[in-house]
């Protein structure tokens, strides 16, 4: 069992920077394929990025985000800059366990996720 804790969100300008932060229990962190999903009111759930050996972007934040791990703290991050008011959302952290390293797109793919944080881009 894994559970996940994101923190992070909050309230920030168009144009602006937030470092969502999801942090993991258990003991074999490393094996874990991790993503970020969104999902904005009335919206279906969307796919944001994914690590594991490699790293998989949704194509609305490629180049803007940037999602990373550090398997000694058990976290994965969401580094999100130049954001937009179209970013507002609940965003996700999703884990599921991978052998080879594969990462993940597909929100089915994943076994466990955390509660959700708000991000609000708004002037």
């Amino acid at each position: 069992q894994v559970q996940l804790v994101e923190s992070g969100g909050g309230l920030v300008q168009p144009g602006g920077s937030l470092r969502l932060s999801c942090a993991a229990s258990g003991r074999t962190f490393s094996r874990y394929a991790m993503g970020w999903f969104r999902q904005a009111p009335g919206k279906e759930r969307e796919f944001v990025a994914a690590i594991s050996w490699t790293t998989l972007y949704g194509n609305s934040v490629k180049g803007r985000f940037t999602i990373s791990r550090d398997n000694a703290k058990n976290t994965v991050y969401l580094q999100m800059n130049s954001l937009k008011p179209e970013d507002t959302a609940v965003y996700y952290c999703a884990a599921r366990y991978s052998d080879y390293g594969i990462t993940f797109r597909s929100s089915d793919d994943y076994t466990y996720w955390g509660q959700g944080t708000q991000v609000t881009v708004s002037s």
